[in-house]
């Protein structure tokens, strides 16, 4: 197998009405863990690096770990994906070093701090759509920005967020301007603001409608039936990782994720990529903290990362079951980036073909 783009694996997905998990990533123990349980559960999947992942481990240390994994996993369709991207040059080195997608963030400015308007996203992100797309890459916007509903404010994540409070108006997408935005813009999936957030700090209690706006997802998908929708800060947070995170000398206060069903709610309703990084660091970071108590005389690195791994593997797996992942990447036949880029330029691919066109 090879890699995929993000538009022809969402596509796929989106044929047969699947949602695929974005895992996060910054060292190799998270990349064998996430394609350990690909393989297992026969699962494409896209892994991303944050701009923080990239000055983490290096863009050349992430490029050839993920090439291992390619060849270490052959039968396992990678998207590479760069997330969070805050300009035009960010996007165009991830792709210089080989990843075949990109997210354009034009919800904030260059400083990834600050929200910026409607005419500063559509015009910033259609510059990367244009670019990238002449050599084949995939390109991931956002409409809204990410913070919470319950209170106004966002989480930073590797330096990225809004800092204050915004009001509702910000913290959720218009279906009407996603509509537009989409079309202004060519992307290839659209992420939405519905009040998730960064980190583990999500929601204070179970989340409902007020603070989960499940309903947005359901009304842009009937606006774009055919763009796919993008969930960001889509970790559930699981409870029985904070209770062992906790034993073991951990003081992580009571949080709420985002439920795995609210999650599936969505992919029937056009939500193709879910992002998820905070339930693999916490996993890993459990198991951390286990192993710490119970083997004190232990400084073996890898008595520790053994676990942690298997510990983010089961994550892996029962996202990938959940989300219908499961049983799909041996129906993919990767497409060359070459031969997508000729499917841009000819306009198969851009915009979304469902989509209605301006007069």
């Amino acid at each position: 197998m090879a890699f995929i783009t993000l538009r022809q694996l969402l596509d796929h997905a989106a044929e047969r009405g699947y949602g695929v998990p974005a895992f996060n990533i910054n060292n190799m123990e998270q990349g064998l863990a996430i394609l350990d349980a690909a393989r297992d559960t026969n699962s494409p999947v896209i892994i991303q690096a944050s701009r923080g992942a990239r000055s983490y481990a290096g863009d050349i240390m992430l490029r050839k770990m993920i090439e291992g994994l390619v060849e270490m996993y052959p039968e396992i369709p990678i998207c590479l994906h760069q997330d969070h991207g805050n300009n035009v040059q960010t996007c165009l080195s991830a792709i210089q070093n080989g990843f075949t997608s990109v997210m354009m963030d034009g919800s904030l400015k260059d400083d990834a701090k600050t929200p910026a308007d409607y005419d500063y996203n559509v015009n910033v992100t259609r510059q990367v759509v244009q670019l990238a797309h002449m050599v084949g890459a995939s390109v991931e916007g956002e409409l809204g920005c990410l913070g919470s509903l319950e209170t106004g404010e966002g989480e930073a994540e590797d330096g990225h967020g809004f800092e204050g409070k915004l009001d509702k108006s910000m913290l959720v997408t218009d279906p009407d301007e996603a509509q537009r935005f989409v079309l202004e813009t060519g992307v290839d999936a659209l992420a939405v603001a519905i009040g998730t957030s960064h980190g583990a700090y999500k929601f204070t209690r179970k989340p409902t409608g007020d603070v989960l706006a499940m309903d947005i997802i359901e009304a842009i998908h009937a606006k774009l039936p055919n763009t796919h929708i993008v969930m960001h800060g889509s970790s559930s947070v699981p409870g029985e990782w904070q209770q062992i995170f906790n034993d073991h000398g951990g003081e992580m206060r009571e949080t709420y994720g985002v439920p795995v069903e609210d999650i599936v709610r969505g992919i029937k309703h056009g939500v193709r990529k879910i992002n998820i990084d905070t339930d693999l660091r916490l996993a890993a970071a459990a198991e951390f903290r286990r192993i710490a108590v119970t083997s004190k005389s232990e400084f073996d690195p890898r008595k520790f990362l053994k676990p942690a791994m298997d510990a983010m593997r089961k994550v892996c797996a029962d996202r990938f079951e959940a989300f219908g992942t499961a049983g799909n990447a041996a129906g993919i036949k990767p497409l060359p980036m070459s031969e997508m880029a000729k499917s841009y330029a000819r306009g198969a691919l851009n915009p979304s073909p469902a989509l209605p066109q301006a007069a």
